[in-house]
Parts: C-alpha cells; sequence; structure tokens
C-alpha cells in the first residue's frame, strides 16, 4: 500500500494512496480482501449499523441499487461501524448475517471499522481526506456515503440524511448511463 507522487494526506499528515484500489481490508471472516479488485467499477462505500434509526431505508435502497446496477458495474462495499452509540454491537458475522438476511444484500461487508479518532481504519482516513463533509474529516454519523468512480477516485460524500436512491442519477452519470 505504497503511497505514490499523486497521493494526498489524511488530517494528521501521513500519506495516503491516490486511489481505493491501493487499500487492502478485511471481509467479515477477517480474510484480506485487495479492493485493486474492484478497478473498473463505481463503488459506494458506506458506514453501516443495524440498529440506527436509518438502518432500515438505507439498506433496503443500498440493496436495491446494487441488484439494479451490478450487472453495469456498480457495487455497494459496506463498513460495520459501532462508533455512534453502539449501533452496531454484533461480531462481523452477525453483521453480515443480520444484512443477508433480513435485507437479502448480496454486496461485500466487511470487518467492523472506525472510521473517526485515532484507530481511524486507513481506507477511511483516504475516503475523508479526498471528500470533507459538514464536519470536515469527521464522519457525522451512521451510513455516510462515498461514491467512487471507476478509477477509485472519491467522486462525491452524502450524509446520512441522503438516501441511497436520492444518488441514483449521480451512480448512473459515474457509470455513463443515459437513462
Amino acid at each position: 500500500m505504497g503511497a505514490n507522487q499523486s497521493s494526498s494526506s489524511s488530517a494528521d499528515g501521513q500519506q495516503l494512496p491516490s486511489s481505493l484500489h491501493d487499500f487492502t481490508v478485511k471481509d467479515s471472516k477477517g480474510q484480506d480482501v485487495d479492493l485493486s479488485i474492484y478497478k473498473g467499477k463505481v463503488l459506494i462505500v458506506v458506514n453501516v449499523a443495524s440498529k440506527c434509526g436509518f438502518t432500515n431505508s438505507n439498506y433496503a435502497q443500498l440493496t436495491e441499487l446494487h441488484n439494479k446496477y451490478k450487472d453495469k458495474g456498480f457495487e455497494v462495499l459496506a463498513f460495520p461501524c459501532n462508533q455512534f452509540l453502539k449501533q452496531e454491537p454484533g461480531d462481523d458475522q452477525e453483521v453480515e448475517k443480520f444484512a443477508c438476511t433480513r435485507f437479502k444484500a448480496e454486496f461485500p461487508i466487511f470487518q467492523k471499522v472506525c472510521v473517526n479518532g485515532s484507530d481511524t481504519a486507513p481506507v477511511y482516513k483516504f475516503l475523508k481526506a479526498s471528500k470533507t463533509g459538514f464536519m470536515g474529516n469527521r464522519i457525522k454519523w451512521n451510513f455516510t456515503k462515498f461514491l467512487v468512480d471507476k478509477d477509485g477516485r472519491v467522486i462525491q460524500r452524502y450524509a446520512t440524511m441522503t438516501t441511497p436512491l436520492a444518488i441514483e442519477k449521480d451512480i448512473q452519470k459515474a457509470l455513463g448511463l443515459g437513462e
């Protein structure tokens, strides 16, 4: 995960790669996943929680978007996070089972991460450095969404209150669809 000349810096001054594809993360079973496998795909990267007031609408709409566009080069990458009122208390397998059973999610659910603070996952340092939000570099709440282009660059950041279906036009544009 070496940085290159076009890398950016995180809030703590650490050099970060210029593409999401330069990161390796852990899946819900603890296995390494090289995010370069998503080269050429448009992505929504989202911090999820199972016990949040936004859970039902977000998971349902993320599943709907994934199912509608997965064959057109789109993927949702879900990162559970327990930093907001401890609304993701389960272990990694419980989180995945919840999403896949209750919402029929077929997109990847990764290992639980921190999105703020000194233990912020490197991939979230990159996302936040790429597009700041209402609270600057901090993630305000569950279901903050990042739209990432086919080259692994962050196009846009969306707050919790922005539903997944509200960004469908941006997804279509990133995919090059004229719907």
